[in-house]
């Protein structure tokens, strides 16, 4: 009877795979755009590759030395979608080989994630600040106009060392919020609007309400819902266009001096009225840099060789901001993608003269030198990464990492 039990036994064994025993189900070849020392986030569609629940996937970094299982995130907003990150090689390799494997093993959350307050969400990289989106309305100092009020911007985004790189409500523009998106003359139903320059009362950008947040091992990151609103010669605002402004954060568990945050800007006309977004110097997506940067200890550099002395007016791919912050080093890569509107972007970087000690200013301005029409039930698309990191930048590896930006890998699937 013994041997009977020990032949069953035995059968069972090579008929049924074990418990928690790997299979694997395709291999992804993964071509790099460019060679680059910062990491690159990666995504594919899951479900034409396997339709195996989430809870039982793995990834798996092969090389040469070894098999490693790596980090991955499943997004459901738009399809099926596997996230992770290609960590850069000293070898400088583009081609790389990963494999899914239907593995039962307890999800991960990551060290990425989300705490939020009634004024602000704040995503967070373990216990370290990187990135807080306030929604709660921020008011002007005291004495300042009430017009000044306004909600939907970001601030602080910390550099990795945890510096605060953004300014909000400064004395000489109390309408600048660290990093926020209005536009400064739009036309909508015959008149002209400023959402930009809040004290004007012709419009203003309000937070809405949220539309998603998420949080995990390879992003955290948030979408919102924003209203520009025309305030004057009505007796309530009305809505003249809607703004769905999404976040994701990038990051690394073991890397210290960088991370990534991916924004998107989703524009839609609110009503049957077209939207024009008129030429003006500046407009869009700006940045107001900490008060602790000016023309003495900072520098901007573009994708075309300029400095902040010629920056101004210029067309760019990407721009270096960076500089010494206390006893510290910042620098950030503001980066546009190929199908962004007017792009290579115009930039409005602020003159070194300016307030005399030169505060910096930095800005995409899409409509700094011809109008943007938008039309009724049509949606427009802006995309922008930042590079954040606490140690300087050179241009070779801005254009490296905006390559990676900008291009899609090559990735090629081999199931099992």
């Amino acid at each position: 009877m013994n041997k009977i039990k020990q032949f069953i036994v035995l059968f069972l064994s090579f008929s049924f795979p074990i418990l928690g025993l790997a299979q694997k189900i395709a291999t992804l070849e993964v071509e790099l755009p460019a060679v680059s020392t910062y990491a690159y986030p990666v995504s594919i569609p899951l479900d034409p590759i396997t339709h195996v629940p989430d809870s039982l996937l793995t990834l798996v970094e092969v090389t040469a030395d070894a098999s490693v299982e790596i980090p991955f995130q499943i997004d459901n907003m738009q399809g099926r979608t596997i996230y992770w990150i290609v960590k850069p090689m000293a070898g400088g390799e583009r081609v790389r080989s990963f494999e899914i494997h239907k593995k039962q093993h307890p999800m991960k959350s990551g060290s990425l994630n989300i705490s939020q307050t009634d004024k602000a969400l704040i995503i967070k990289k373990g216990d370290r600040d990187l990135w807080q989106y306030n929604h709660a309305i921020a008011y002007p100092p005291e004495g300042a106009d009430p017009a000044y009020a306004r909600s939907g911007f970001v601030h602080p985004m910390w550099s990795p060392s945890g510096k605060s790189l953004t300014r909000i409500q400064p004395p000489d523009h109390y309408h600048h919020y660290g990093l926020w998106n209005p536009w400064t003359r739009a036309e909508f139903k015959g008149e002209t609007i400023d959402f930009w320059n809040l004290k004007e009362k012709q419009g203003t950008v309000r937070f809405a309400n949220f539309v998603s947040k998420t949080q995990g091992p390879v992003f955290a990151g948030y979408k919102v819902l924003h209203e520009h609103l025309v305030l004057q010669n009505r007796d309530e605002p009305e809505v003249a266009m809607t703004e769905v402004q999404g976040t994701r954060i990038f990051a690394l568990d073991e890397e210290e001096d960088y991370y990534l945050a991916d924004i998107s800007i989703m524009l839609n006309p609110a009503t049957d009225h077209p939207v024009i977004l008129k030429e003006y110097r500046y407009g869009s997506l700006g940045w107001r840099a900490t008060e602790k940067w000016d023309r003495n200890n900072s520098e901007v550099i573009t994708s075309e060789g300029l400095d902040r002395k010629s920056a101004d007016g210029s067309l760019a791919r990407w721009c270096i901001v960076q500089g010494e912050i206390d006893e510290d080093y910042a620098s950030v890569v503001m980066m546009s993608f190929p199908s962004n509107y007017n792009h290579p972007e115009p930039l409005r970087i602020w003159p070194e003269d300016i307030y005399d000690r030169g505060d910096m200013y930095a800005n995409f301005a899409p409509t700094k030198n011809m109008d943007w029409d938008l039309d009724p039930g049509k949606t427009y698309l802006l995309t922008y990464r930042f590079l954040v990191s606490s140690k300087k930048i050179s241009s070779e590896e801005a254009e490296a990492a905006w390559q990676q930006f900008a291009h899609s890998p090559k990735i090629t699937i081999h199931k099992d």
